[in-house]
C-alpha cells in the first residue's frame, strides 16, 4: 500500500507563485532575489497556517539557488535547490525553537553560523516559534543578530510578535502575513480537489473554508477529514454532519418566522436545534451572523462582504429585501446582548427563547392593545372608574373655580402615573381625603409621580399655574421652611434623578423670610438643569407652604463669589477671631493643631 500523505504536506507550496493569500509578500521577496538586495535577518509573523514557514523555506532555497528564474524564483533544478528538496542540505538549518529554547541550543546555532557554507553564497538559519525562546538565549542570539558574518541570514518565525524583545524586532525586516480570504481557500481546495479525484460541491466547500478561520493548514486538514467522512464525494450536508455546522436552513426558516412574529414558530425551531445538540450560544452567535450577512445584503456596495457559496447568495440578497434596516440593527442589538449575558445566566434557554420573542415583536403590528408590550407606547389604565371624592362632615362648600374654556392638547392627556387636571385644581381640603380611584399623595410621593409624568404642554401649563394661584393661599412663610421643603423634593426624585438630588441636597435656597429665595449655582449648564425642574419644583413649595407667591430664583455664581480652599491654619485663626473664648479652652486643654 502506498505511504499516505496529508494534503497539507502534499500541496505544500515550492515556489512563490504558489503560495496562496500573500501576494503583496512574496512579490517583495521575489524583488529582493532578484535583485540581490537581501537583509541579514527577516522576521515572518502572521497567524497559524497562513505560510510563513513555507515562504521561509522557499525563500532560503531562492537564495542559494545557482540558476534562479527572472523572478526571483527559483529553479529546482540546481544542485543546491536539488538537495534542499531531498532534505540534505547543509547551508540551510531549521530550528525549532518551541523544543530549543535554551541558551546551549543558541550558542551551538552561533557556532554552526561561523563555518562558511559548503555550496552556493549564504547559509540561511531558519527559526520557527523563535517567541518561545527564554530570556537568557535572547540575550545571547543578540550580538550575532546584530552584525552576523556575512555568509549568514536568519529567518525568525512566530505567531505572537508581541512576545518578542523589542532589540529583537529593531534588528529584522518583519513581514507580516495576513489571513486568507475564503475565496481563495476555496479555489485552493477546489484545484486540490480535483488533483486528488475528488468529487465536491461549492457549498460544502465554501462551510470548510469558513471553519479554518483563514488558515490553508486548517482548511487542507479539515478537507482531508472530510473527504474520509463522505467516501470522496464531499456534500454540504456531509460537511455539516461531520463537522457539527448548523445549517443555514434553519436560520432562513427562523428569519421568516420573526419576521411574521410567528413567536410559536421560532421556538419550535429552538427546541429543534437544542435537540441535535446544539449549544444555545453557539446557537445565538450563528443568528447574529445570519443576520449580518442579511444586513450587508442589502447593499451593492456592502455584497462582497457576504462570504457565502454563490448558489447561497441569492436566498439571502431575497431575504433581506424583505428585512428593514431598524430590523437588523435591533435584532442584532439583542442577539450581542443574549451573546454576552448566556455565561452568566442561570436559565440559559430562557434566556434565548427571551431574546427570540423580543426579536419577532420588533415587526408586530403597531396597533396592538395598549399594555400588551407589542406597540410602541406602553399604557397602564386606572382599574377603577374616577369618581367624585365624598365630602368631609362639617366642611365649607368648595368654591367653584373659574378656568378658562380652553381644550387640552392629547398629548396632555391623563394616565395611572400622571394626575388629572381636576386633581391639579381641586381644593386642598378635599384634596386630601379617600376617594375609591384616586388617593392625594404626600408632597414627596406626588412629586416622584409628577418625575414620571410626561412633559405638559404650554396651553396646559398656563392653566396648571393659574388654577394654583388660585388655589394656593398667602400663608406666612420662613426661609427655614423653604429649605425643608427644597430638601423634601430631593429625597423624593426618583432613581433615574438621583444625580439631580445629591446636588439639591448639597445646596440650600436662601433669602429673607416671606420673600423669594435664591440659590447659586456653579454653572450655565446646571442652572438649564434647575430651571427645566423648576415648575415641578414650585408646585412642590407653594404646595407645602401653602402661598402661591412662593419663589425662588437661580443664578450663576460670579468669578468673585468663587470660594477659595482655607488651610487648617486659617480654619483655626477664623475660629479663635470668632469665639475669643475658644482660645482659653485650648490653653487649658493644651490643643495644638495636628
Amino acid at each position: 500500500m502506498e505511504n499516505y500523505i496529508v494534503s497539507a504536506r502534499k500541496y505544500r507550496p515550492r515556489t512563490f507563485d504558489s503560495v496562496v493569500g500573500q501576494a503583496a509578500l512574496t512579490t517583495t521577496l521575489k524583488n529582493a532575489v532578484a535583485s540581490g538586495k537581501l537583509a541579514h535577518a527577516y522576521l515572518f509573523c502572521g497567524p497559524r497556517g497562513v505560510g510563513k514557514t513555507t515562504c521561509a523555506r522557499i525563500f532560503a532555497k531562492a537564495i542559494n539557488c545557482m540558476n534562479p528564474g527572472p523572478g526571483g524564483e527559483p529553479c529546482d533544478a540546481c544542485e543546491s535547490c536539488r538537495a534542499f528538496n531531498e532534505s540534505r542540505s547543509f547551508n540551510i538549518v531549521e530550528l525549532d525553537a518551541a523544543s530549543n529554547n535554551s541558551v546551549e541550543d543558541i550558542r551551538s546555532l552561533i557556532e554552526q553560523a561561523q563555518m562558511p557554507p559548503q555550496v552556493g553564497k549564504y547559509k540561511v538559519f531558519i527559526i520557527d516559534e523563535v517567541h518561545m525562546l527564554s530570556s537568557g538565549a535572547f540575550n545571547a542570539f543578540l550580538k550575532t543578530l546584530e552584525e552576523p558574518p556575512a555568509h549568514d541570514i536568519f529567518i525568525l518565525a512566530t505567531t505572537e510578535k508581541h512576545k518578542l524583545l523589542p532589540t529583537i524586532l529593531s534588528r529584522c525586516q518583519i513581514y507580516d502575513f495576513k489571513r486568507m480570504e475564503v475565496p481563495d481557500i476555496v479555489n485552493h481546495l477546489k484545484f486540490v480537489a480535483q488533483d486528488a479525484g475528488v468529487q465536491y460541491e461549492d457549498a460544502a466547500l465554501n462551510v470548510i473554508a469558513q471553519k479554518a478561520d483563514g488558515g490553508m493548514r486548517d482548511a487542507l486538514s479539515i478537507f482531508d477529514q472530510v473527504v474520509g467522512f463522505s467516501g470522496g464525494n464531499v456534500t454540504y450536508a456531509k460537511v455539516i454532519e461531520d463537522l457539527n455546522v448548523l445549517d443555514y436552513e434553519y436560520y432562513f426558516r427562523l428569519t421568516d418566522s420573526l419576521l411574521k412574529a410567528d413567536v410559536p414558530a421560532a421556538l419550535l425551531t429552538l427546541d429543534e436545534i437544542l435537540s441535535k445538540g446544539f449549544s444555545g450560544q453557539h446557537f445565538v452567535a450563528g443568528l447574529a451572523t445570519h443576520f449580518r450577512d442579511l444586513l450587508v445584503s442589502r447593499d451593492a456596495t456592502t455584497l462582497p462582504l457576504l462570504d457565502v457559496a454563490d448558489s447561497v447568495r441569492s436566498r439571502y440578497q431575497e431575504q433581506a429585501a424583505r428585512c428593514t434596516p431598524r430590523f437588523l440593527f435591533s435584532a442584532l442589538r439583542l442577539c450581542n446582548d443574549c451573546d454576552l449575558q448566556y455565561r452568566t445566566a442561570g436559565n440559559k434557554r430562557l434566556l434565548v427563547e427571551l431574546a427570540l420573542i423580543r426579536t419577532a415583536q420588533l415587526n408586530a403590528p403597531a396597533d396592538e392593545a395598549p399594555g400588551s408590550g407589542l406597540g410602541p407606547t406602553q399604557t397602564l389604565k386606572p382599574l377603577t372608574p374616577a369618581q367624585p371624592a365624598p365630602k368631609a362632615a362639617g366642611a365649607p362648600p368648595a368654591t367653584p373655580v373659574s378656568t378658562p374654556a380652553t381644550p387640552v392638547a392629547p398629548a396632555a392627556a391623563t394616565t395611572a402615573m400622571q394626575p388629572s387636571h381636576e386633581a391639579l385644581t381641586a381644593s386642598p381640603a378635599a384634596a386630601s381625603e379617600p376617594t375609591p380611584a384616586y388617593t392625594a399623595p404626600r408632597p414627596a410621593n406626588r412629586l416622584r409621580t409628577l418625575s414620571l409624568s410626561q412633559p405638559v404642554p404650554v396651553q396646559a401649563a398656563q392653566q396648571q399655574t393659574a388654577a394654583q394661584q388660585q388655589t394656593f393661599g398667602e400663608k406666612p412663610y420662613t426661609n427655614a421652611d423653604i429649605r425643608l421643603l427644597w430638601r423634601q423634593f430631593a429625597e423624593s426624585l426618583p432613581q433615574e434623578e438621583r444625580a439631580m438630588s445629591e446636588r439639591m441636597k448639597a445646596m440650600e435656597p436662601l433669602g429673607e423670610d416671606n420673600a423669594a429665595a435664591e440659590v447659586v449655582v456653579e454653572n450655565q449648564l446646571v442652572l438649564e438643569q434647575f430651571n427645566a425642574m423648576k415648575p415641578r419644583l414650585m408646585t412642590f413649595i407653594r404646595k407645602g407652604l401653602d402661598n402661591a407667591k412662593a419663589e425662588i430664583t437661580f443664578r450663576v455664581r460670579e468669578q468673585s463669589e468663587k470660594h477659595r480652599a482655607f488651610s487648617s491654619k486659617e480654619k483655626l485663626e477664623a475660629m479663635l477671631a470668632k469665639n475669643p473664648s475658644f482660645a482659653q479652652l485650648r490653653e487649658n486643654l493644651s490643643l495644638e493643631l495636628a
